[in-house]
């Protein structure tokens, strides 16, 4: 079965072709970085009417390089949501009236369920059960996997999300957009010599809370010298204290189900630091930690083609109805 996925939740258009036997066929990503890079942030008008210039280009383009047909494609993955709910549309509007116009199933896939089935791309995949840890720009979720579809939620970030963290704390420093990769580059520059936080590792339970390091982030950066070495080491510090809450709390999540393998998935686990600290951790605790490589970190078309596969191959498909959902908790899925 070859499956035609799209992505367009934010401001990447990720295409891929995946099949049920060969695997990952081809894929495509454009990114909107450099145009929402004036504005200092993703502005969702823009970015919805960038997903509609490219979406097209880039399918015909991978059928082209996977020296396929569009008659050999046997079903079509969308993101339906969570994401911003005009790119969202675009997205399912080309994958529904493609699917009708092929004469082909379509089916909705959860943004949050690509990320997680991500490593399944690699060429060691983590069996089931596995414990994921997905750290994205807009959440944070620890999940007890059984199967595909059999979700349980252990914890998430009861304010903002890590990569959301990330991006306000470079922003309070003067960074420039995109934030995260700019504060971790600037980390790598300095010492974690300020003893930040590790919030909520102090009770038990496994929800995390990151905007108290945003505002001591500022206080200790208004309470310096404010050069440009300490501005590193005020990154590096703080994100350390964001690596080391994440696997203290991984650490929790292991320790309390007995589950020896770790799944870290979403744009924050292509950071260097988080993944250093992470294997370290599963390595102590005589577990296993699986990684997407980084191009499948971020937002891409090759994760929901692979969920996407795996829901049509259960037989789940849709009608012709456009689906999206802005807000759409994982653990609604069965």
């Amino acid at each position: 079965m070859y499956v035609l996925g799209i992505e367009t939740s934010c401001d990447e258009t990720g295409i891929a072709i995946y099949h049920s036997e060969r695997g990952l066929i081809c894929h495509q990503l454009h990114s909107q970085v450099a145009m929402h890079n004036d504005y200092g942030g993703v502005v969702p008008e823009l970015a919805s009417r960038d997903h509609i210039r490219k979406l097209i280009p880039l399918i015909n383009q991978c059928i082209i390089e996977s020296k396929l047909t569009k008659s050999d494609i046997n079903g079509i993955a969308y993101t339906a949501g969570p994401g911003l709910i005009g790119a969202l549309l675009v997205g399912a509007a080309v994958a529904k009236s493609l699917a009708w116009a092929w004469g082909i199933p379509s089916v909705a896939v959860h943004h949050m369920e690509g990320h997680l089935l991500a490593p399944m791309l690699e060429d060691k995949p983590p069996a089931f059960p596995f414990i994921a840890l997905l750290i994205s720009g807009g959440h944070t979720l620890l999940i007890k996997v059984e199967g595909l579809g059999k979700y349980e939620l252990l914890g998430e970030s009861l304010d903002d999300a890590a990569g959301e963290a990330f991006d306000k704390t470079a922003k309070l420093l003067g960074l420039s957009y995109p934030g995260g990769p700019r504060l971790s580059a600037l980390a790598e520059q300095g010492t974690p010599r300020f003893k930040f936080p590790r919030p909520m590792t102090d009770r038990p339970g496994l929800d995390f809370s990151f905007s108290g390091l945003k505002t001591f982030t500022l206080n200790t950066y208004q309470a310096s010298d404010q050069g440009e070495q300490t501005k590193a080491d005020i990154a590096a510090s703080f994100q350390q204290a964001v690596a080391e809450t994440l696997a203290i709390k991984c650490k929790r999540a292991i320790q309390q189900t007995g589950i020896k393998r770790l799944v870290v998935a979403g744009g924050v686990s292509a950071n260097a630091l988080i993944r250093q600290t992470l294997t370290q951790m599963t390595a102590k605790q005589q577990a296993d930690s699986y990684f997407p490589r980084p191009e499948f970190c971020t937002d891409n078309g090759a994760m929901i083609a692979y969920a996407g596969c795996q829901r049509l191959m259960q037989g789940v498909e849709q009608n012709l109805e456009i689906f999206a959902r802005a807000r759409w908790p994982i653990c609604e899925l069965l």
